[in-house]
């Protein structure tokens, strides 16, 4: 199976398996928190990414290239640092205070907020996440229900999510076949399996391009509409450095406004320049820009601007992580406000 369906891709949100949060724990990421500046040697911010440098970051390739981020003042550029491996999220490098900022998902938040880091999130990139059960074209599992007796692979770092969809569509566990599995979806195109836990961004399109067609029951659209690739800081540099981080967010729209007009640039970028290194293939990645853009932009989007979140949002993903098994509130992980002033002070900037 080729690399891009070896997915790694559930790592970066395999911390929310019970609760977890990587190797150190959340106490040993509290116990971390350290005098250590966020900035590198060269002087720039260091800004987490949630994976390697593949088209996922397409608006942070656009405001690199684009010299958005020299504009916003941020001289030398932000510094992006690959993520994704146990103990290397963006939860850790805040609370260990070796980053800046990066991109994360409010169920990774949330259990690190609970035991007592003072963290926000104040910008949503997806506005929907990209889980969803993939099946065969040829045997399509459509809802939540049509689950009910078929086998279900499930990796045991997407335990908690998958238990969280079947509670919000009122299923259990007794009512499929679960089957722990990797991350190879191997299984399903040799009919041992009938759904599996993927991303919409990812797997199905990789699977497309081998010839094997699949069908998508996304997560976001059956009850679980969890945003994700957020961005998080602690709360100290909303507190100090609020202009900083606003230009930050500004920079980082204009990235994104790009990358939904243009997926072929941003595949280009990916491939040629920022992901160079890692073999990824033009087809592919435009792809994958053409699908997460779908996840990017929304009807919401487009009357306030990439990156926002309304309240109806932002409550139902406090809904949905109650689902998950983390009760918090809204106002102990969400900070939208800077975003919000950012789109309303430059009332220029494009809606996509």
């Amino acid at each position: 199976m080729s690399h891009s369906v070896d997915r790694r891709s559930f790592l970066r949100y395999s911390l929310m398996a019970g609760g977890a949060t990587g190797a150190l724990g959340v106490s040993g990421l509290l116990a971390a928190c350290s005098s250590s500046s966020s900035s590198s040697a060269s002087g720039a911010e260091k800004v987490q990414l949630s994976w390697i440098k593949n088209i996922e970051f397409a608006g942070e390739y656009h405001a690199l290239s684009k010299g958005y981020y020299k504009a916003a003042g941020f001289t030398p550029d932000p510094e992006l640092i690959t993520g994704g491996g146990a103990g290397t999220g963006v939860e850790t490098g805040l609370t260990s205070k070796k980053v800046w900022t990066g991109t994360t998902a409010p169920q990774l938040t949330a259990p690190v907020i609970l035991q007592g880091a003072k963290l926000k999130t104040v910008a949503a990139t997806f506005q929907k996440n990209p889980f969803c059960i993939m099946s065969s074209e040829s045997k399509p599992i459509t809802t939540p229900a049509e689950m009910k007796g078929k086998k279900i692979g499930v990796q045991a770092s997407n335990e908690n999510v998958f238990k969280a969809l079947l509670t919000a569509n009122g299923l259990t566990e007794d009512d499929i076949q679960k089957i722990t599995v990797q991350y190879d979806p191997t299984p399903l195109t040799k009919g041992e399996v009938d759904g599996w836990v993927a991303y919409t961004t990812n797997e199905p399109i990789t699977l497309a391009a081998q010839g094997f067609a699949t069908a998508t029951l996304p997560f976001a659209d059956h009850n679980l509409p969890l945003v994700a690739e957020t961005f998080v800081v602690r709360q100290e540099t909303i507190d100090t450095e609020r202009d900083k981080l606003k230009r930050f967010l500004k920079a980082e729209v204009m990235g994104w406004n790009d990358a939904v007009a243009d997926p072929q640039k941003s595949a280009e970028l990916a491939v040629n320049v920022y992901g160079k290194s890692l073999g990824l293939k033009m087809d592919d990645q435009l792809k994958q820009a053409q699908a997460q853009n779908l996840l990017v932009a929304s009807a919401d989007t487009k009357a306030n601007g990439l990156l926002t979140m309304t309240e109806e949002l932002i409550d139902a993903n406090i809904e949905a992580l109650a689902k998950a098994g983390y009760s918090i509130k809204a106002a102990d992980i969400f900070d939208m406000s800077l975003i919000n002033e950012v789109h309303q002070e430059n009332p220029d900037l494009k809606k996509a």
